[in-house]
């Protein structure tokens, strides 16, 4: 079982900036394979970016993005804090989500909601223009 707890949404003008934060706990944090999805009022859960775990020792990571956040959306991990952030600049309105963290069982479990076995709560992100 892995617990995740996410934090750091508000309200943001566009062009501005916020980080979130997704605490993960209950099994080896470095191999799990993290991610960050969204899901907009009306609409499907979605793809925002992942961290995943490269397979070998000493770890390394490689970070996926969807098109829409390429280039202002970075992920990044601490294992030592067993969290996992989201840097989010060039905010735009249409980035207005709740922004849920993921984990996954699969070393490399892809963009796909059903690749993950666990949820946080979400944290809502809101982007006036």
């Amino acid at each position: 079982q892995v617990q995740l707890g996410e934090s750091g949404g508000g309200l943001v003008q566009a062009g501005g900036s916020l980080r979130l934060s997704c605490a993960a706990s209950g099994r080896t944090f470095s191999f799990i394979g993290m991610a960050w999805f969204r899901q907009a009022p009306g609409q499907e859960r979605r793809f925002v970016s992942a961290i995943t775990w490269n397979g070998d020792i000493p770890v390394s990571y490689t970070a996926d993005y969807a098109d829409s956040v390429k280039g202002r959306f970075t992920i990044s991990r601490d294992n030592a804090k067993t969290t996992v952030y989201l840097q989010m600049n060039s905010l735009k309105p249409e980035d207005t989500a709740i922004y849920y963290c993921a984990a996954s069982n699969s070393r490399v479990p892809g963009q796909r909601t059903v690749a993950y076995d666990y949820w946080g709560q979400g944290t809502q992100v809101t982007v006036s223009s």
